[in-house]
């Protein structure tokens, strides 16, 4: 299954995008994945390529390329510089991107990300109705504008898509409370969705290179998600 780099253009700007792509012949639903606090680092590119192995095309666009490359800040100082504004304008240039990739279904293009790419994958359904369907991996700072704006959970009325949220009981952000906070609100605006709460896991229960991995939790979300994708992307 080959990946590369491609680099999109946004507000002037080069942005590095991890690309995934099945071997088969298309043309194929497509994903985008959207980084946690490290970045697009080993991890989001296994994702990647694990989607991509279910014959998906999957980019994750590297949302820190604004910052300067010799910075040495950590992931959560980096993470604090992100704006909701660039967010958008970022996620927007890599579908456009996707969209012009051959092999590509382009009306059949999903998103999922995990941590702040949860939070990611729940405002983008509302700001760009071109997804068809959303994964949320233990989103927090749901109900945070990052920079001036409207928080995502403000926008849950605009989400244009069936949205699958999966977390762990024992998260702190986003905690039971918050999660329970969501759901109602996406009940109220009759909005699609399926979530699922994971005893024992708190956050990033996904991730297998961290002591939070669970993985009774993750061999089960990972199902979940891709039932997901394959009811709202394939049909």
């Amino acid at each position: 299954m080959p990946s590369r780099w491609d680099t999109v253009q946004v507000d002037g700007a080069e942005m590095r995008c991890y690309v995934a792509a099945s071997d088969s012949t298309g043309p194929h639903p497509a994903v985008v994945v959207i980084q946690h606090a490290g970045g697009v680092d080993q991890f989001v590119q296994s994702m990647t390529d694990l989607l991509a192995s279910e014959g998906y095309v999957v980019i994750a666009p590297d949302l820190y390329h604004r910052d300067d490359p010799n910075n040495s800040d950590d992931a959560l100082t980096k993470m604090s510089r992100l704006r909701d504004v660039n967010i958008v304008a970022d996620v927007n240039s890599t579908v456009e991107h996707l969209q012009s990739l051959s092999g590509v279904n382009a009306a059949s293009i999903g998103i999922t990300g995990f941590c702040m790419g949860g939070r990611v994958a729940y405002l983008m359904p509302a700001r760009n109705h071109d997804f068809m369907a959303s994964v949320v991996f233990y989103g927090g700072n749901t109900m945070v504008a990052w920079g001036e704006g409207t928080p995502p959970f403000d926008l849950t009325s605009d989400i244009g898509c069936p949205v699958m949220g999966l977390f762990g009981e024992d998260d702190a952000n986003p905690n039971p409370t918050d999660v329970a906070k969501i759901d109602d609100e996406l009940t109220k605006y009759g909005k699609p969705h399926e979530f699922h709460t994971y005893a024992g896991a708190g956050h990033a229960f996904m991730n297998e290179g961290r002591p939070s991995y669970r993985e009774d939790a993750a061999t089960d979300a990972w199902q979940k998600c891709l039932g997901w994708f394959d009811k709202h992307l394939r049909s």
